[in-house]
């Protein structure tokens, strides 16, 4: 049976939820908050030029909270801020074969923002299924990195 968390899918293919990413304003101000309520010191931090985004990682459990600051009045983080405000922007699941998961839900009439997967944090390949096929939920998909034998 699968761990509490993990869902298994086709073929055996383990799920489960990788982080759940939060759009903010300032990353350094909303990092300080998330450490005092999380009581968690331990945190990474990058810039992901594909997304137009510094990020900052908070491991919490089996999974990672993921502070989303804009890099560009251009990118999607800036653009859901200006429409929404603060707060949750994805959730993200990782997948064993992100171009295998990007065919099987086009083919079943979900819209996949990425047909070809980008370069995200911790370089997964990633992809995002839009809300308007998920009941207003973005949902990001992420390929963990090939392991180098």
């Amino acid at each position: 049976m699968a761990s509490m968390g993990h869902q298994r899918i086709s073929k055996g293919i383990e799920m489960k939820v990788d982080h759940i990413g939060i759009a903010v304003k300032d990353l350094q101000d909303t990092l300080n908050l998330y450490k005092k309520i999380l009581e968690n010191s331990e945190v990474q931090t990058e810039e992901v030029p594909t997304e137009k985004v510094r990020v900052a990682i908070i491991p919490l459990g089996d999974t990672r909270i993921e502070l989303l600051e804009p890099m560009s009045d251009e990118s999607a983080i800036a653009k859901f801020i200006k429409e929404k405000g603060e707060g949750v922007h994805h959730i993200a699941v990782t997948v064993e074969d992100i171009k295998a998961s990007i065919g099987k839900l086009s083919a079943e009439g979900l819209r996949v923002l990425y047909p070809e997967p980008r370069l995200g944090s911790h370089g997964k390949m990633i992809t995002f299924v839009h809300p308007k096929s998920t009941r207003g939920v973005l949902l990001e998909l992420c390929q963990l990195p090939k392991r180098e034998s």
